[in-house]
């Protein structure tokens, strides 16, 4: 193990990579450290790089985030993907997705194993490795860490930089509950399980501000009671519910379900149990159910998978099977069975439905019952649009650095994309060390 390095990447995943393979093509000497036994993160269930392809389109999605983070994040989105195709990673041609965003499909597992090259041809990787602690001087300034190598055996780097990027804290429930919601503390993970919050803690150690508390949480809602794993993160994702009905356990709608699943999952997990039902008709079944959800993906009977998999799903000939819904569900359902009659002729009480105000009125009725699922929060580390860490008065901490799901106040209540800012943040941030250290 070295002793002493350019730049230090504390984290494997999309950002981490991203980082250490432009720090190497920089010329700087890069130690890229990983808590995981393994590379990629979560980004080895996604594929699309994708945001808001105008500061416009962004602030309508986004109002609240960090208005020079959301600027920073469109005008780099183009370098990120001129990146990706730099390393000959294909990217797809451009779709839109979540109606106001746009983005390119490309393979993660190729794009992992690229940067992974590049690290190792020019740097060196360590995996299973802890970053205990980051090492600040006397001026206040970061200037390397101490690890644990897989044995237990100490060991302190000194590195000019360093750039934080692992992955966010949702494999902490006590952080989810303290800094997401407190009904977010058993939802299920939808990531891997090796983003706990430790990138948060380091920077928090020396002197970083953490922001956006609260602030909500990118997922989407998937079936109750059904083990979650990676290999069915998106075929079990109840992307439809954009195009369904969504009911508490007290029988209410709570939401506009047509402004997105992504937003569907951030309501529910205020609800009593962060529980609820999802209600679709026939013809959201044969169109939306059954479908892809971005042009490209492939398409999946969610509601098949879901059964097959243990969910509770069942499929309801008229609204009137509703009211004779079992009690030990512990939901309403004379309740529901009203509200959804009533919608099917068209009549909508609370929540309009802005984007899809189709009656639901074809039968059967297909129904799933379904909790949120958490990708990554965002809360997280205060950072500038160059990735330079900042402590509560705004001043920058010297030679730290952060990106990816670390960082926290780009999206409060919103969501435009998770790849593309780990990437842009990445590349602005090994960009600016290496110019301060050429």
């Amino acid at each position: 193990m070295k002793d002493k390095v350019d730049l230090l990447v504390v984290g494997g995943g999309m950002a981490g990579l991203t980082a250490a393979a432009r720090g190497v093509r920089h010329g700087l000497d890069v130690l890229l450290v990983e808590s995981g036994p393994g590379l990629g993160g979560s980004a080895l269930y996604a594929g699309y790089l994708w945001t808001a392809p105008t500061i416009e389109a962004m602030d309508q999605a986004n109002p609240h985030g960090d208005p020079a983070l959301k600027k920073a994040l469109v005008e780099g989105f183009g370098g990120a993907v001129d990146f990706l195709r730099a390393l000959d990673v294909p990217c797809g041609p451009a779709v839109p997705i979540l109606r106001f965003g746009q983005g390119h499909q490309f393979d993660t597992a190729l794009y992992v194993d690229t940067c992974k090259k590049i690290v190792q041809d020019g740097g060196t990787i360590l995996t299973s490795t802890t970053t205990e602690k980051l090492v600040v001087d006397s001026s206040g300034a970061v200037v390397g860490a101490e690890l644990t190598s897989p044995g237990g055996e100490w060991h302190t780097v000194t590195a000019s930089a360093t750039l934080l990027a692992t992955g966010g804290f949702q494999a902490d429930p006590d952080l989810r509950a303290e800094l997401v919601h407190a009904g977010a503390r058993e939802v299920p993970l939808r990531s891997n399980p090796y983003s706990r919050g430790g990138g948060l803690r380091l920077a928090q150690g020396a002197g970083a501000a953490t922001v956006n508390e609260h602030g909500g949480f990118y997922g989407h809602l998937v079936p109750a009671q059904v083990a979650l794993e990676p290999d069915v993160f998106v075929d079990l994702a109840l992307y439809y519910s954009e195009h369904a009905l969504l009911f508490n356990l007290a029988g209410q709608r709570f939401v506009d379900e047509t402004i997105g699943d992504h937003l569907n999952a951030m309501a529910l997990v205020e609800q009593p149990g962060a529980r609820g039902l999802l209600i679709t008709d026939a013809r959201g079944y044969r169109e939306y159910v059954t479908g892809a959800y971005v042009e490209g993906a492939p398409a999946t009977d969610k509601f098949a998978l879901a059964r097959r998999r243990g969910g509770r799903c069942v499929i309801a000939d008229d609204a009137e099977d509703f009211a004779a819904m079992p009690p030990e569900w512990g939901y309403d359902g004379e309740r529901i069975a009203e509200e959804v009659a009533r919608l099917a002729r068209g009549e909508v009480r609370g929540p309009g439905r802005e984007f899809d105000p189709r009656p639901l009125d074809e039968l059967p009725y297909y129904v799933v019952e379904t909790v949120p699922a958490i990708t990554f929060p965002f809360a997280g580390v205060r950072i500038d649009p160059r990735g330079h860490v900042l402590s509560a008065t705004g001043e920058a901490v010297p030679g730290l650095y952060a990106a990816g799901a670390d960082i926290g106040g780009l999206y409060v209540g919103a969501y435009a994309g998770g790849l593309a800012p780990a990437v842009v943040f990445a590349l602005a941030g090994a960009d600016d060390i290496a110019a301060s250290l050429n």
